[in-house]
């Protein structure tokens, strides 16, 4: 295989074992936040036994996400040295500002965290979860600053063939940040809500400590069903802003080859990318005008037209990326979301029936399988967004093969796209004991919690 294609092939693998771990690792930080607010507020016992357990799966989610993360950097000077070049004096400031505040203050409070239960007094320990939750979404910030600017250059200058920072003020108003950014975090909120959902489930089927996970299943339905409706709320107004930043992959995203109005949403359908042409497919008329204009008519302009578009500005080549992977992308995407919405409304039903929960025998296999479609939905939804990108690795600025590096062989990017393969193969069984072994299990029985309260009690 050539450089570029290996390159690509290995900061692809990277990065989505990496994202695989990122929402949770947001969601999971202000949930457990949000169960020792309570906890600090009522004394209640039973919300610090639920602080301790999730928080524990949280650091084991967070751990993995760190050491993932770190191979991606690597990559910007050992396979894309062009574009490091190209593009570093914007990429690396907020990469900067990542490394040396929100992740220095997320690691450091999350330590006061770990050390800090029963040495420091309630208030002050809560304060510390709190502001490392801050600190990782302030983390995804300024990556997704980054990650923006590749997606919708602004506030740059090109000077002898490089990209310069003109405004950081451009940077931080980019319009492609701020629904990324809020995309990103509702889709943390529903992974969280339907992982605490989904694994409470799970013990419940086992009889592990039912009033526990009973407890804990209904908090996190509650967390599920609003990230739910605010990811869908935010994505559909970031796909409306792709639409007018990216045609083209908004375009792709929808099979769309021809200019339409109205334009008609394609629910499935065979995609020739040679041919140009969908040899056959399932369309709802008017359906994508209304989605993206509110009302039964607007022009969507479609791929060939952009092909045409793109190539008189920038010339001869091709322009369009991977049709089938966008098309099929953005509806497992999608699909999964919708199960989500079904499944985030009965999870509300059914917690607040006076059944008790663990009688559900038919629906919680369904909720313990639950926990995997926030997964799917992230998963699709960056390779939607990186893939549909393409031929460029910054939109209209600079290509795919001028940005890899030069120097670099196949062989090596090969024998290292090998190593992180076992690697992450390594980690992810780890992830899976670490987590079967800590959340599985009966946490905490009733007479322990009363023993607790009552200790409590004593001293206060």
């Amino acid at each position: 295989m050539e450089v570029l294609s290996l390159a690509r092939a290995q900061f692809a693998i990277t990065t989505i074992y990496h994202f695989f771990f990122v929402p949770l690792t947001i969601g999971l930080s202000f949930l457990v936040a949000v169960l020792e607010s309570v906890y600090v507020k009522t004394g209640d016992e039973r919300y610090k036994q639920m602080t301790k357990f999730w928080g524990k799966l949280f650091l084991i989610n967070f751990s993995m996400g760190v050491v993932t993360g770190i191979i991606q950097e690597f990559q910007f000077g050992m396979n894309w040295s062009g574009y490091s070049r190209f593009v570093g004096d914007i990429f690396g400031a907020p990469l900067a500002i990542e490394a040396l505040v929100a992740f220095f203050i997320e690691s450091t409070f999350l330590g006061v965290w770990i050390f800090g239960w029963e040495k420091l007094s309630k208030k002050v320990h809560l304060l510390s979860i709190w502001l490392a939750a801050i600190a990782t979404s302030l983390s995804a910030f300024w990556i997704l600053l980054a990650n923006s600017f590749m997606q919708n250059p602004v506030g740059y200058v090109l000077n002898n063939g490089r990209a310069e920072m003109e405004s950081f003020t451009a940077l931080l108003t980019n319009g492609h940040l701020w629904w990324q950014f809020p995309h990103v975090l509702t889709a943390s909120l529903t992974t969280a809500g339907f992982f605490i959902v989904g694994m409470s489930a799970v013990n419940l089927i086992k009889k592990n400590n039912n009033a526990f996970f009973e407890k804990s299943f209904k908090f996190g339905a509650v967390a599920a069903l609003v990230g739910v409706v605010l990811v869908i709320f935010v994505g559909h107004g970031q796909m409306v802003n792709i639409k007018d930043e990216q045609p083209m992959k908004a375009a792709a995203a929808e099979a769309l080859w021809e200019t339409a109005d109205p334009a008609p949403f394609t629910i499935v359908a065979s995609i020739d990318q040679e041919g140009r042409k969908n040899n056959s497919s399932v369309e709802v008329p008017y359906l994508l005008s209304l989605l993206y204009y509110l009302k039964p008519s607007g022009e969507v302009v479609g791929i060939n037209d952009m092909q045409a578009q793109l190539e008189a500005q920038h010339g001869p080549g091709n322009y369009i990326p991977p049709v089938a992977v966008l098309f099929w992308s953005f509806r497992a995407m999608v699909g999964a979301g919708c199960l989500m919405l079904l499944l985030g409304i009965v999870a509300i039903i059914i917690s607040r029936k006076a059944k008790p929960l663990h009688e559900y025998n038919k629906l919680l296999p369904l909720f313990g399988i639950s926990l995997f479609l926030p997964v799917i939905a992230n998963i699709c939804g960056w390779v939607m967004a990186e893939m549909g990108r393409y031929p460029w690795v910054v939109y209209g600025l600079q290509k795919m093969e001028d940005g890899v590096s030069t120097v670099t062989s196949s062989g090596t990017i090969m024998i290292s796209l090998v190593g992180f393969v076992l690697i992450f193969a390594a980690l992810a069984a780890a992830e899976i004991f670490l987590m079967v072994r800590h959340g599985i299990k009966n946490p905490v029985t009733d007479t322990e919690i009363a023993e607790n309260e009552k200790e409590a009690s004593l001293w206060t």
